[in-house]
């Protein structure tokens, strides 16, 4: 994925977008479920196989305490799964030859600590955000889909914010925050928008305007690089991608897979918008900010604000709207059958929040939800 283009890997090539995932992981310590700070020791070990040379791969994140799963770019869901499986795999065996275990929970259900990766950056974010940075221990799941163009990239930023939201919803998977029932489904997108440069984007209408806004974020000194711009969808500094990043790390892999074919339907669906001259929906940042909290509030076992309304409706009533919003695109690309069927899987079975509440009302010991949360988080899951 090195060039915009109509080439097959990186740009939208032959009528279907390419699409990886990021998947954050916690590292667990299998005795106490506490967050075990072995990312480093991990990653020291970690040999990626010569046979595996185009598959997933781990990566350092911020905190020693997780790790992250990358994907190579896919065309089909199918093929997605299978290296988010194999990833979690890796990941699973990675942890085992340190005697961790990796669990895919937005937060840790205990209280943790967390300890940075001693990189020069991340030494010097942690001196300039103080506590947001020594707490910020949360795991995301963050989907790159390809563009073929840096204005059509834009263009889909634009189009595709009022929706954002719902992805936090179908997502949400941390009710939990230094042992304690935060009463959000996910108080991860809670704890990630204490970043001064987090959240959703205003419309900008072209590159330009994108990149000299970014520029002048890092020019206040607030944010301290051009990494640190946390929009909730941004462009990709290295990859011919948008970026989507809103949403919790998912407890299953089909749900992350949901999530992927979600957004490569809202990326599609933004694209003919503009081919076609259809203007964004204009609605203020502030308004997407209380539609953000609702949905990490609530997920989809209460309310969610409308995006067209901005009024409160049903969970299902939204996401239904969302469907039907990106139902061509998904009709096109082979995946709304699917897609459709793993959202009535998730309204009924509920999010990795929902699974982790019910895990404690029955055991009401947070340890046995990290256990679970492991077990699920390489557990087999439903073909695509």
């Amino acid at each position: 994925m090195d060039t915009y283009g109509n080439d097959g890997t990186g740009g939208a090539g032959a009528g279907r977008r390419t699409l990886g995932i990021e998947e954050e992981l916690l590292l667990v310590d299998p005795a106490n479920g506490e967050a075990a700070p072995k990312a480093g020791e991990l990653l020291n070990l970690y040999v990626r196989p010569l046979e595996a040379a185009s598959g997933p791969i781990l990566t350092a994140e911020f905190q020693q305490e997780m790790i992250e799963v990358v994907t190579p770019p896919h065309a089909t869901l199918a093929g997605l799964q299978q290296d988010i499986v194999a990833g979690r795999a890796i990941a699973h065996q990675a942890a085992g030859d340190v005697g961790v275990r990796v669990a895919a929970l937005g937060t840790s259900p205990l209280p943790a600590n967390p300890h940075p990766v001693q990189l020069r950056r991340f030494k010097a974010m942690a001196e300039e955000y103080g506590l947001t940075a020594r707490e910020q221990l949360t795991c995301g799941c963050h989907i790159h889909v390809s563009v073929e163009s840096p204005e059509e990239a834009v263009a889909v930023l634009d189009r595709m914010r009022i929706w954002l939201p719902v992805l936090i919803a179908l997502s949400a998977n941390s009710p939990f925050w230094h042992g304690q029932d935060t009463g959000y489904a996910s108080y991860r997108a809670q704890v990630w928008n204490r970043w001064p440069s987090a959240g959703p984007l205003d419309i900008l209408g072209g590159p330009d305007a994108y990149h000299q806004l970014v520029h002048d974020m890092v020019s206040t000194g607030v944010a301290l690089d051009e990494g640190m711009v946390y929009f909730d969808a941004r462009l990709s500094r290295h990859y011919p991608t948008v970026e989507i990043r809103v949403a919790d790390v998912c407890l299953r892999p089909e749900n992350t897979v949901l999530l992927a074919g979600i957004a490569r339907g809202l990326v599609e669906t933004a694209a003919r918008e503009w081919r076609e001259g259809t203007e964004p929906v204009y609605v203020p940042s502030a308004l997407l900010r209380l539609a953000g909290w609702k949905a990490s509030r609530w997920g989809l076992r209460g309310e969610l604000l409308d995006p067209h309304t901005h009024r409160p409706a049903p969970a299902l009533a939204v996401v239904n709207a969302l469907l039907n919003h990106v139902r061509q695109a998904l009709a096109d690309m082979g995946d709304l059958q699917r897609v459709e069927e793993q959202v009535d899987r998730l309204l009924a079975e509920g999010t990795g929040a929902v699974r982790q509440m019910e895990v404690l009302h029955r055991t009401g010991d947070l340890e046995r939800v990290v256990a679970d949360a492991a077990d699920c988080t390489v557990s087999a899951s439903q073909a695509w």
